[in-house]
Parts: structure tokens; C-alpha cells; sequence
């Protein structure tokens, strides 16, 4: 849980700087929330909104944020992409790979 303290631009420095750091074959693992690219009213949709809400008071910049934000972080620092799997609730781990 690191990406979704920062906003979009904080992120790619922090990507970025991760992408220059780690050798051709490396990979960056993150764990976060993944907010639903269409919005719903499952329970577990609901609780990534609570989450979002306390990010905005905690950490100004900061919100959660969709596979599709995320892959557009992971280009725009240079990877070439993620893959995601959930781990447990609302939890997701991603590999951001060259």
C-alpha cells in the first residue's frame, strides 16, 4: 500500500525511479486496493469507496484507483505493463514488468 498515498505525478516519480533501479528481467510488486472500472453497489465496491474518502483526508493527492489507472502509470514510466491478481478481499497484487 504505497501508490494509493500519492497522486498521479508523485507516482511516476516513484515508478519511474523504481523502473531505472531494478535490472531488464526485474519487476516491481505493489499491493493496493483496485477500484471496479464500472461503478457497482457490491459490498466490496462500497468499502474500496470508504478507503478512497479516507485517502482524500489523509493524504492530499492520494485516492485509489482502477486497472486502467494503474496500467496507464506502469507505461507512462516506462514499463510495459502489470499483471494483477486479487490476494485477498479488495486487495490486488501487481507486477509491474519491463
Amino acid at each position: 500500500w504505497i501508490l494509493h498515498d500519492w497522486n498521479d505525478e508523485h507516482c511516476l516519480k516513484l515508478l519511474k525511479n523504481c523502473y531505472k533501479s531494478i535490472p531488464e528481467d526485474g519487476k516491481v510488486i505493489a499491493v493496493e486496493l483496485m477500484l471496479p472500472e464500472v461503478p457497482n453497489t457490491s459490498i466490496e465496491s462500497k468499502s474500496n469507496s470508504d478507503s478512497d474518502v479516507l485517502m482524500m483526508i489523509q493524504s492530499p493527492g492520494g485516492k485509489e484507483r482502477t486497472r486502467h489507472e494503474f496500467m496507464t502509470l506502469a507505461t507512462g514510466a516506462g514499463f510495459s505493463g502489470i499483471s494483477c491478481e486479487r490476494a485477498i478481499g479488495n486487495l490486488w497484487v501487481m507486477e509491474f514488468y519491463k
